[in-house]
């Protein structure tokens, strides 16, 4: 055989060992790439996102689009060939695995996580908008979950009204936990509670707790990680909202659309537009006193609003540094700290004052 021909039939059969091995080669990382985005003053697969009963609404010619990401699933197991892939790929990006699904945790575990972030990034958005609009929301520290063979199992119930806690007035969820870890395993708890009925009775009549109370004692057992005294639950806020707000997209998890949500609401309930018609998208959470935090995958979720459309993105102060490393053509970048913050952004969008808008910067 020709020493040319060899050399070629080698170089040949080597490119093909060095692809099997690719496919064949499994890599500890996970894919990242654009998702849908979705106008939260729109429709969705034929439904409308945002659907207030009770209240006025109007419309805006404008968008407000929440973004997302795909990732590869759980139990996907990304081969080096494709990991090289999307090192390469400008709409992708390749993380370690475990940052996005932790050795711990089953893939029931994250769809559950996610699909819990994601409603309680819908209630503090309703709250947040609701009171940015002067709405009276009230609000009670609650028994929010009950963990399955605690001690609390059969003797609280999601929902019950904590008013006290060894006598000891309880004003937000934080004291619940502070109050229970004084004790020692194995000592008695006395929570004074209103049951759930009664309680969110009270709460939409907007009229305080009932004066009487269920003394309720719960003997504590001691956490596995640090021996501290526990009864297993999850204190949290429950509100009683003026009417009835509903909102729906499916297939999306995880908390980082709060934003968006809150900004959505109070354009669907203000009579003017407020994004003076501009195509704007974003992405944040937020808590209940309108803070805005950092989400994951900024990078791809600027990708997808671009290629949506948008012009302007609100992006969460924590992640301006990453997302302006690679900004794509047209798309101005707002950096947002408060609920404030972006409503004083859209101001600016409005009366075309962009010049003044913080824009986000590379770090230095």
């Amino acid at each position: 055989m020709p020493r040319r021909t060899a050399t070629l039939l080698t170089s040949v059969l080597l490119l093909i060992g060095m692809l099997c091995a690719g496919v064949l080669i499994q890599v500890p990382y996970a894919e990242m790439s654009p998702g849908p985005t979705v106008n939260t003053l729109g429709e969705h697969d034929g439904e409308p996102v945002l659907t207030v009963e009770g209240e006025e609404t109007f419309e805006d010619s404008g968008h407000l689009n929440m973004t997302t990401v795909r990732v590869t699933g759980i139990d996907y197991r990304m081969n080096l060939l494709e990991a090289v892939h999307g090192w390469l790929a400008d709409d992708r990006a390749v993380v370690p695995r475990d940052t996005l699904y932790p050795d711990d945790v089953s893939a029931d575990q994250v769809e559950q996580r996610n699909a819990e972030e994601f409603t309680q990034s819908q209630e503090s958005a309703k709250v947040v908008a609701l009171r940015e609009l002067g709405y009276d929301v009230p609000e009670q520290t609650v028994v929010a979950a009950v963990v399955e063979g605690s001690p609390a199992q059969d003797e609280l119930h999601a929902g019950d009204a904590i008013i006290a806690v060894d006598g000891t007035p309880v004003r937000e969820p934080g004291q619940v936990a502070e109050l229970v870890t004084r004790h020692e395993p194995g000592e008695d708890v006395v929570f004074s509670v209103v049951p759930a009925e009664q309680a969110q009775e009270a709460l939409n009549g907007g009229g305080p707790m009932p004066e009487e109370t269920s003394e309720v004692t719960v003997t504590t057992a001691e956490a596995e990680d640090d021996q501290r005294a526990i009864v297993g639950i999850q204190a949290g806020l429950a509100y009683a909202l003026p009417f009835e707000i509903d909102i729906q997209l499916a297939d999306v998890g995880g908390p980082s659309a709060g934003l968006m949500f809150a900004l959505g609401l109070m354009d669907r309930l203000t009579e003017e537009e407020l994004t003076g018609g501009a195509f704007i998208a974003g992405t944040g959470t937020i808590d209940n006193e309108g803070v805005v935090g950092p989400i994951g995958g900024v990078s791809m979720k600027i990708i997808a609003a671009r290629e949506a459309g948008a012009e302007f993105f609100l992006t969460p102060r924590e992640n301006c540094a990453t997302a302006a490393e690679d900004v794509p053509d047209g798309l101005t970048l707002v950096e947002v700290d408060t609920m404030d913050d972006a409503l004083e952004a859209l101001g600016l969008i409005r009366a075309g004052d962009t010049d003044e808008l913080s824009e986000c910067r590379p770090a230095a």
